[in-house]
């Protein structure tokens, strides 16, 4: 009493009061100017896109900056692949700077300022200074983004029930808006203008000792978005190799509140999964969710790609995707999916056929019961299901090169992608390695060629023919031509068809001429003879 009696006459706050001053000044952090002397960016790395954008709002009176990952990533010397934009200018001021910008997003509303066109166009991503909410303050719906859509509508900020944001469409100043961002190296602006960087949090001292901290409390700051404990992952498996790693505090939370995670809707969990294993450090990912003890709980199908991740063709699939990034080259999830969930469809398909099932109604079967148990109803109806399913109905088709098979299969959309998955079997051991060298030959050569590598094809299968079958049995050999197309149009192998007639005709030729020479001297038997000899020549006509 006395101390507090003491500390009001000589104008100071009370304990309480001075502890929210402190907490407020906490949160908001310290505004530091770093400039180019001492982070050491180097300007050349920044995208010129993305300088314009900054420049134009500059120009129009607004302020602009470079935000987030890009400037960590600069920061440390690497070049961003995206480059993110923040300002205090509104969407709809952003959106009338520009010619091609549309504004999207309900949870957050952003603009999308467009560069180019077609594949090579570029989005340039700018989103306004937000405000810091108190999310006891918010406005509070029962349910989620799409039971409660109504309701949220004419809603700013608004959370569920667990605390979790739906709407963060209230603007404020900058301050606001960097502690509102996920981890300090996170929360930095840099203006390639000035080159200075304005740093709240001390990001680029955090940078320097490879932490990754969470700004605030990092339970609540789960509580408000819980994907954020996806993005600790990826962030934490990206950075890995710099030797970063998550503090301690910000990773003690995360498997508390992981179950937080089912609130958020499956198609986000899907795109965030995705972000996890296409972003080049796939690998990196599955060693941290086990390192965490998040390798199960946090999406099923992420579930399988850890459990799976030691499978030969998985791991394989897993290099292969983060060697294409690190290249520069597109990926597709569907691709890697398909390998993670090969040995689904392979064992369904096995026992299908078991069961009495043909080939390929077997396999289109076994695929449809893939989608529903791994997949449901996510992607798994939409454009990712058809090009899986494609990678998958092209497999047993490899063994086929006969006929039109070939050309019909080479000209395919997908075949690239086919083949690709066909060549990583081979390199895990479950495809032989020359039947692929042929595809790659096929692939690439002229017409002239290919009819040759067909013929060639046929011979051999002639000569596996001739040497399977025993010299001493010819009246067996002679019988095979004409119950060949039954087998072969049942199976519907055309070079096969043609084979076995083909030898039936060579080998035959001369003991029908000895037995009629016979025959003749005898006077006797003649009609026998022509019926043993029309089996023996009409054989490939049959066929």
């Amino acid at each position: 009493m006395i101390k507090t009696f003491i500390d009001k006459l000589l104008g100071k706050k009370d304990g309480a009061a001075g502890a929210r001053a402190a907490a407020a000044k906490n949160r908001f952090g310290k505004r530091a100017e770093v400039p180019a002397s001492v982070h050491g960016i180097d300007p050349q790395l920044v995208d010129r896109r993305a300088y314009d954008v900054v420049r134009t709002l500059q120009e129009a009176g607004h302020e602009a900056y470079i935000v987030g990952g890009a400037v960590r990533d600069l920061l440390l010397g690497l070049k961003p692949k995206d480059f993110d934009v923040a300002t205090n200018a509104t969407p709809e001021e952003v959106k009338g700077l520009f010619r091609r910008a549309f504004i999207i997003g309900k949870r957050f509303r952003i603009v999308h300022v467009v560069h180019g066109r077609g594949r090579e166009h570029d989005v340039v991503e700018v989103s306004t200074f937000r405000a810091y909410m108190d999310n006891a303050a918010a406005e509070q719906v029962k349910g989620n983004e799409k039971t409660s859509r109504a309701q949220l509508a004419g809603m700013q900020h608004a959370v569920d029930a667990s605390g979790r944001v739906l709407r963060d469409n209230v603007w404020g100043p900058q301050e606001e808006d960097a502690a509102r961002r996920d981890f300090t190296v996170n929360a930095m602006y840099y203006d390639p203008e000035t080159q200075v960087v304005v740093d709240y949090h001390r990001g680029i001292q955090d940078a320097g000792k490879r932490v990754l901290r969470m700004i605030g409390d990092p339970a609540a700051r789960y509580r408000e978005d819980p994907v954020r404990i996806i993005r600790a992952v990826r962030f934490a498996a990206k950075l890995s190799h710099l030797g970063f790693a998550l503090e301690p505090k910000t990773a003690r939370p995360l498997v508390e509140c992981e179950p937080l995670l089912q609130d958020v809707p499956q198609s986000r969990l899907f795109d965030e999964m995705l972000k996890l294993l296409q972003t080049g450090h796939a690998l990196a990912t599955i060693e941290q969710l086990k390192k965490l003890g998040l390798e199960r709980g946090i999406y099923p199908l992420l579930d399988i790609v850890v459990e799976r991740a030691g499978d030969p063709l998985v791991r394989a699939a897993l290099q292969d995707t983060d060697r294409r990034v690190a290249e520069g080259k597109a990926v597709a999830p569907s691709f890697l999916l398909a390998c993670v969930l090969w040995q689904d469809v392979e064992t369904l398909w096995q026992r299908r056929q078991e069961e009495g099932e043909h080939t390929f109604p077997a396999l289109q079967g076994a695929i449809d019961d893939v989608f529903d148990r791994r997949i449901g109803d996510v992607s798994g109806r939409g454009k990712l299901a058809a090009d899986m399913r494609e990678i998958w109905v092209m497999q047993p088709r490899f063994d086929k090169r006969s006929g039109n098979t070939p050309f019909s299969m080479v000209a395919h959309i997908r075949f690239r992608a086919g083949f690709d998955f066909f060549r990583l079997r081979a390199d895990v051991g479950g495809v032989a390695e020359g039947l692929v060298e042929w595809w790659q030959e096929f692939y690439v050569t002229d017409d002239a060629r290919r009819q040759d590598m067909l013929a060639q094809v046929r011979e051999e299968l002639r000569q596996q023919q001739r040497g399977g079958q025993p010299k001493k049995k010819l009246p067996v050999v002679r019988r095979v031509p004409a119950a060949a197309p039954a087998d072969a149009d049942a199976e519907g192998h055309e070079d096969e068809a043609l084979a076995p007639g083909e030898e039936g005709t060579a080998d035959a030729t001369d003991a029908p001429k000895k037995r009629r020479r016979r025959r003749r001297k005898s006077g006797t038997g003649s009609t026998g003879g022509g019926a043993a000899g029309g089996a023996a020549d009409h054989g490939p006509d049959g066929e």
